[in-house]
């Protein structure tokens, strides 16, 4: 039965009159929100007639909507109108869900709430939902006169956190005042495992919360950690405030605040963060983080890190001091904003004993980083036929240990596409003539080579080599014989550089002197080379009749090639001075191009004429599948390749043969373990001195090749979860890899940065509900990295580098896991760094503890805080931090 009302008046109203709001905000019913229904039966009306002329504005804008299931129904008598059981009202985007909601017009009042089912349970509690924002109360009431509402043991979230009221008095449209009400990011609100009182509080939704006299309470046990006032801000935006430091202490620098700063919300486009070190001793340190972003554009982030270091006292003979510095800048384009054009940038440079000397805990994993490198890059194509292409780039190659630097600024490169000039308009190539093609290609660069001391001075441009270098490849390609391909080509080369030396010898000094000349000069050059090659596929089958074996079938795939290459001598290019012996008796001519220098190399001055030789090989198999249902045998790679290449070189006098190479590589174990390997064989001997000479290993009593080097790697990367990488400590590594780190975690990660497995949303449940103490599926990670290489070019018949490093990860229980990252030093015998991780699930807390037991920078870490990012500051942590040798 549905009956329609119109007016919070004493009586019935008349079809078409509108009522008062019950509610105008976003937590209660508005009486406007009531449905209009007409009047079924004719009523008697004993009031009188309204005798105003003003006719009144109608307040619904939109259709309200109601229900409920097991009735609707309204009480002449009481003035109430009923709604029970699965009660629901829907107004525009507001709607409200209750057991029970009713409405009296003698009191002016609405009243929702939940039921009792027949054992007593209550059930059906209110919600109410307008756009975002949810309250769910255990019962309602609001006075439609006054618009002031009494709600009673609320549930409602606040930017991430959740207020729970035991009484919520509501104001006005935009200000709540609560009593004893708890603020927590729990997920159990029936029973959280903490909150902070808000013994008498100002709600303004959306905005903030201001509470006064606030402490943290931990299962319902008061803690002494409190404050008189508190406020918590809660915009849906970005805002910009204070973040808090951590704190610590360090023998040789006292105490310390790291990573306090203040966050600049700049903009929905760009943001900064601005933190800094404050050290006792007067060390200090500063970084600058921002990130930007604008969709479908670009994205990008940039850090700045600056740290003045002192150690020990001024007058002791251990003090020094020391400034160093990071540059990091990362940008990359939405690949569909300009199609023809690209800007990208990576960038890691900065002092080079900045990984080595700092001692924030964010460069934790990045200190055993041996390079830096950085490249800047724009590209752009021009369409058309032939497609035009150019890029400009600047790069940067450093080495922490040699403090070697070298750069680029910049290097150019444009070229023509190919043209076909004798090919149909239509229709496919065919034959020599119609494949030939031309291209051009254009490279430029200033290249520089400086030291760290050196970096960013004048001095750093001085020594600076710039040049182009333009070439001209023409060639061709056709069959022969059927299967056999042929293609044949010739280059030609023009260098342009600035600065040429010239050499003369000194005989006072008795010594070469080398005299660098400024002026274009330019050297041309050009070679002929041609390659025959084909493929050949061999199989073998191992099935016979009446048998079924595992292995079905080998397939080895052979791709020999031929080449030929011809590179005239230009002698013209070279010059001669002569030295004149220290007793001044003899003399000799010492040749030498005056392009030696050259970024692009020095032409050739001898004839060659070489052929080529290579065979590359892949071994895949079929075996029988374990899976019975299966039709057909499982295909495999046995190897990936095996490639064997050498040289024979017609014009040399000795030594006309190179040494082979050979390089292979498979992957195994449903391609999570990679293996790599490669060796170098010489034909030639050595004399007594160890110095190759002409005759073959073979003729002088040895094996038909030497072996000079070997080298063999391999990476392993296993999980529990079906045989499948699951790296949940992604986080730590991505902040490795900015740094120019490791992408596996084998070098350990950043103080501060956790596994996220213990943030996992979609766990199962009835395994969540079995599982809370123990695993009976514990789940695993391991990354392994080993590597040996050999040399015997001079028969030391060594093993020069011999290492493993492994990096794992296990979950005892849902709640602890466990990690370590180390290595071990096969050649000389000991542990690498070693970095070992144990982390806590505490519900809406976290705690992890990383040691590194041993090394320089020996230390340990320790952190229990909460997760939410909006309470993220109410933490503590410990860390005892290596005291480092300067």
């Amino acid at each position: 039965m549905f009956i329609n009302m119109y007016s919070f008046s004493q009586d019935i109203p008349k079809k078409g009159t509108s009522i008062e709001p019950v509610v105008k905000d976003n937590l209660i019913l508005n009486t406007s929100d009531l449905p209009q229904v007409n009047v079924s039966e004719k009523v008697q009306d004993t009031i009188l007639k309204d005798t105003t002329k003003t006719k009144k504005k109608e307040l619904l804008e939109h259709i309200v909507d109601y229900k409920a299931t097991d009735f609707t129904s309204f009480n002449q008598k009481q003035q109430k109108l009923y709604l029970y059981k699965d009660a629901e009202i829907t107004y525009g985007d507001m709607n409200i869900k209750a057991g029970s909601i009713i409405i009296d017009y003698s009191k002016n009042e609405v009243y929702a709430k939940g039921i009792k089912d027949s054992i007593g349970d209550y059930s059906q509690a209110p919600i109410f939902k307008q756009g975002s924002n949810v309250v769910e109360p255990d019962s309602i009431i609001f006075n439609t006169k006054t618009q002031k509402a009494l709600i009673y043991n609320s549930k409602t979230e606040q930017s991430g956190g959740t207020v729970i009221a035991e009484i919520t008095k509501k104001e006005n449209d935009s200000v709540y005042f609560i009593a004893r009400g708890k603020y927590t990011t729990a997920e159990d609100l029936e029973d959280p495992e903490y909150y902070i009182l808000l013994r008498k509080a100002k709600v303004v939704p959306g905005k903030k919360i201001v509470t006064g006299l606030a402490n943290l309470f931990i299962y319902n046990v008061p803690t002494p950690l409190g404050l008189p006032f508190g406020f918590f801000p809660q915009s849906e935006k970005q805002t910009s405030g204070i973040l808090f430091p951590t704190f610590g202490e360090q023998n040789q620098r006292g105490y310390f605040l790291q990573n306090g700063g203040y966050y600049f919300a700049i903009s929905d486009y760009v943001d900064l963060a601005v933190l800094g070190d404050y050290y006792t001793n007067g060390s200090y340190g500063f970084r600058l983080e921002s990130n930007y972003a604008l969709r479908y554009k670009f994205r990008g982030n940039f850090g700045f890190r600056y740290e003045n270091l002192i150690a020990s006292e001024r007058g002791f003979p251990d003090y020094s001091k020391s400034t160093v510095y990071n540059l990091r800048w990362s940008h990359s384009q939405d690949g569909k904003s300009s199609p023809n054009s690209r800007f990208s940038a990576s960038v890691n440079l900065g002092s080079s004993t900045y990984y080595k000397t700092s001692i924030n805990q964010i460069n934790t994993g990045s200190f055993l980083n041996n390079t830096m490198s950085s490249s800047v890059s724009y590209s752009k194509s021009f369409q058309g036929d032939p497609q035009v292409n150019f890029s400009v780039t600047a790069t940067h190659q450093q080495n922490t240990n040699t403090e070697q630097i070298n750069m680029t600024l910049p290097t150019f490169q444009g070229s023509v596409g190919r043209i076909f000039p004798f090919a149909p308009k239509t229709g496919s190539k065919k034959g020599i003539i119609q494949n030939v093609n031309l291209q051009y290609n254009l490279r430029g660069e200033n290249r520089i080579q400086t030291t760290d001391s050196l970096f960013f001075k004048k001095e750093m441009f001085q020594d600076a080599k710039a040049g182009f270098q333009h070439s001209i490849p023409l060639s061709t390609n056709f069959k022969v014989f059927k299967y056999f391909s042929l293609s044949a080509s010739t280059n030609y080369n023009e260098v342009w550089t600035f600065k040429t030396i010239e050499k003369s010898y000194d005989q006072t000094e008795n010594n070469t002197v080398t005299e660098t000349i400024n002026g274009f000069d330019a050297f041309r050059t050009y070679n002929f080379s041609t390659s025959l090659g084909t493929t050949i596929y061999g199989m073998f089958d191992f099935k016979k009749e009446g048998k079924d074996p595992k292995i079905q079938a080998i397939r080895h795939v052979m791709r020999p090639s031929v080449s030929y290459n011809i590179n005239p001598g230009f002698d013209k290019y070279y010059d001669s001075y002569e030295v004149i012996s220290a007793d001044g008796l003899t003399t000799k001519d010492v040749e030498y191009s005056r392009f030696e220098q050259g970024i692009f190399g020095t032409p050739n001055k001898n004839f060659s004429s070489s052929m080529g030789l290579s065979l590359s090989n892949t071994f895949e198999a079929k075996v029988k599948d374990r899976d019975t249902t299966a039709t057909e045998a499982k295909k495999i790679t046995l190897l990936n390749n095996l490639n064997f290449s050498t040289s024979y070189n017609f014009a040399g006098d000795s030594l006309q043969w190179s040494p082979l190479r050979m390089t292979g590589g498979t992957q195994l174990l449903k391609n999570k373990m990679s293996i790599n390997f490669g060796a170098t064989l010489d034909p030639y001997a050595l004399d007594n001195n160890n110095n190759k000479v002409g005759d073959f290993n073979i003729n002088n009593g040895g094996s038909l090749f030497r072996l000079t080097s070997a080298n063999l790697t391999l990476n392993y990367s296993l999980s529990s979860k079906d045989g499948k990488s699951d790296d949940k400590n992604q986080a730590g590594i991505d902040e490795n890899m900015r740094s120019g780190g490791r992408d596996d975690g084998l070098f350990g990660l950043p103080d501060g940065y956790t596994s996220e497995r213990f943030d996992e949303k979609n766990k199962d449940d009835d395994e969540e509900k079995v599982s809370q103490f123990y695993n009976f599926k514990i789940p695993w990670s391991v990354r392994i990295a080993y590597a040996v290489n050999y040399n015997n070019s001079r028969r030391q018949n060594e093993i020069s580098s011999h290492s493993l490093m492994f990096s794992g990860d296990i979950e005892l229980s849902p709640k602890w896991s466990v990690g370590a990252s180390s290595g071990y030093d096969l050649k000389n015998q000991g542990f690498t760094y070693t970095q070992l991780r144990f982390e806590r699930d505490l519900l809406s807390w976290r705690m992890n503890f990383s040691w590194v037991p041993f090394s320089s920078r020996a230390s340990w870490y320790f952190f229990i805080g909460i997760k939410s990012n909006i309470l993220k500051d109410l933490k503590y942590d410990k860390r005892n931090q290596p005291d480092l040798q300067l």
